[in-house]
């Protein structure tokens, strides 16, 4: 409990601003409403806007909204700045469904690319992953997600009509699967495969064995039984 005799800047939180129902003077919080300090509406809807990306949860959201008010007011302009260019000029591209500032990627565009080879990822990182892996010289397509029925994201959500159209196009004579290798990258592999093959497409999948570099004792057992069902 604050005493009246406490000092305010004793109370306040890391964030800048007093815990939420201590009064300006330092009261027990039974003081009316219109006396309590409380954190600005602006910055609360800040701190939300952070919580909801990937791996921030509300004390780094509420560190990172304090940083850039407080300390990188330009930095905190120029990505605002960014994130409003981003959202106006970028779109999916028509081909191979990625982000794109126009109607075909630079890649699908490309005279370069072998285009009958078509790989399937789950999301632009991916893509982005395999194109500096340098081992891959064709076209992709882009899930935007994978099947998750408990989460509500079904064929419809990543697209699966579009790349059935594009894998059967005539042009395409192999597809190759780089979903991820977890349950729902497995499942939707799967589905994929039974949609193609039904098609007459040719589909691979991405082998799965050890890593470069390791050293076989420190490896589990289900990704050496793996390597070994893929030896070549």
């Amino acid at each position: 409990m604050f005493t009246i005799g406490m000092p305010l800047f004793l109370a306040t939180s890391r964030s800048g601003f007093p815990p939420e129902g201590l009064s300006p003077a330092g009261g027990d919080g039974n003081d009316e409403i219109g006396r309590r300090v409380t954190t600005p509406v602006s910055f609360k809807a800040l701190i939300d806007a952070l919580k909801a990306l990937p791996g921030i949860g509300p004390r780094a959201a509420q560190r990172i909204a304090f940083d850039l008010v407080e300390r990188k007011r330009e930095e905190a302009e120029t990505l605002a700045q960014a994130l409003t260019r981003a959202l106006e000029t970028l779109r999916h591209c028509d081909s191979c469904n990625t982000l794109s500032e126009t109607p075909i990627c630079a890649l699908c565009a490309s005279p370069r690319r072998d285009k009958s080879l078509l790989c399937v990822v789950e999301s632009p990182s991916d893509q982005i992953t395999l194109e500096q892996s340098g081992a891959f010289s064709g076209l992709y397509f882009v899930l935007m997600g994978r099947l998750s029925p408990l989460d509500g994201i079904g064929p419809g959500e990543i697209h699966l009509e579009r790349l059935v159209e594009r894998a059967t196009d005539g042009s395409v004579k192999e597809v190759i699967l780089a979903t991820n290798f977890t349950n729902e990258g497995e499942v939707t592999a799967h589905v994929i495969t039974e949609l193609l093959e039904s098609q007459g497409v040719k589909v691979s999948r991405l082998a799965r064995g050890i890593p470069i570099g390791s050293e076989l004792e420190y490896v589990d057992a289900a990704t050496v039984a793996q390597a070994v069902r893929e030896r070549r």
